[in-house]
């Protein structure tokens, strides 16, 4: 059975400087997708055109757009690149210019030139969960995000911050923390058979 080798990270990228280029539906959906994971994100855009959906919905964060060509100059600074457009060799350009500069970079809909995937997200309070298909179907990563959305219980950030504070009380080194903590929420889970 063949396995999905990405290692999933969480990314702060209100501290890191995101390159959006193009401006199209695609370049909105991947824009749209960033912010309501991360309301803080810092996003620039470059595109010679935007959709007008796109400029409405960057006004409510911290959008900067550039009306303009791609440039290698746009990247300067950026920490993560994703590219948009429905010019092929622009997006490759894009792609060699990121890896020339080790620069994360996401081509849409070209996996091939990918250093990473932005997967389904379910978020609720403090409690994120990621989805990836490696890639593969899109479609499969937004039909769990749905599942896990209906799942997990709304309350579920409550349970998070009272074994934040439950954590804080807790005596004894890392490894005593983490067997109590184990010990106290072992109860979560339903084994096989004792449902």
């Amino acid at each position: 059975m063949e396995r999905n080798p990405l290692y999933p990270i969480f990314l702060k990228v209100s501290e890191l400087n995101v390159l959006i280029v193009g401006g199209g539906n695609v370049a909105l959906e991947k824009l749209t997708f960033l912010l309501k994971s991360s309301p803080a994100a810092k996003v620039e855009m470059v595109s010679p055109m935007f959709r007008e959906e796109t400029v409405e919905h960057a006004r409510n964060f911290n959008v900067t757009m550039h009306k303009a060509s791609y440039d290698p100059s746009f990247l300067k600074k950026k920490h993560i690149v994703i590219a948009t457009t429905d010019v092929p060799m622009v997006n490759q350009q894009v792609f060699l210019d990121c890896r020339e500069r080790s620069i994360l970079v996401n081509v849409a809909d070209n996996p091939p030139l990918c250093d990473f995937y932005m997967g389904g997200i379910v978020t609720k309070g403090n409690v994120k969960v990621a989805i990836s298909t490696n890639g593969k179907s899109p479609t499969t990563a937004k039909r769990l995000r749905q599942f896990f959305e209906d799942v997990l219980p709304d309350n579920i950030d409550d349970l998070v911050k009272n074994l934040n504070e439950y954590r804080k009380t807790i005596k004894g080194d890392f490894e005593q923390k983490v067997e109590t903590l184990n010990e106290f929420t072992k109860g979560l889970v339903n084994k096989k058979g004792n449902s």
